[in-house]
């Protein structure tokens, strides 16, 4: 139980110290992606206005979001609706987590699709 809470409060630490160095702005807006056990999400945020300008999920997508399939449908999906909206450049939050499994492949599908970062 207390391994579970420490965890936690670790993830929040590095969550705050990657944000500390990331600002989406207009011209870049940020690449935020959270992972749960069964679904993965990305979105696009502008921080200067506070708004999400590009949001895609597994849910939404219907595919599963605990695999690698389902984020890298994601990715592809993020970017090409980043892409109607004329976003190329990104900086990509990879919310705390490792970049590594579900989050890597999110991130080269996402470039592979177009997006720069």
């Amino acid at each position: 139980m207390a391994k579970t809470v420490e965890s936690k409060r670790l993830l929040e630490r590095r969550k705050l110290r990657i944000r500390k160095k990331l600002d989406g702005t207009a011209e870049r807006p940020r690449l935020r992606v959270r992972r749960s056990l069964k679904h993965i999400y990305a979105q696009i945020v502008d921080d200067a206005s506070g708004s999400t300008l590009v949001m895609a999920s597994s849910i939404a997508l219907k595919v599963n979001g605990g695999n690698i399939a389902g984020a890298k449908a994601v990715g592809k999906q993020v970017a090409e609706m980043a892409k109607e909206k004329a976003i190329e450049k990104v900086c990509f939050d990879r919310g705390g987590r490792l970049y590594h499994g579900r989050v890597k492949a999110l991130a080269d599908a996402a470039r592979e699709a177009g997006l720069q970062f």
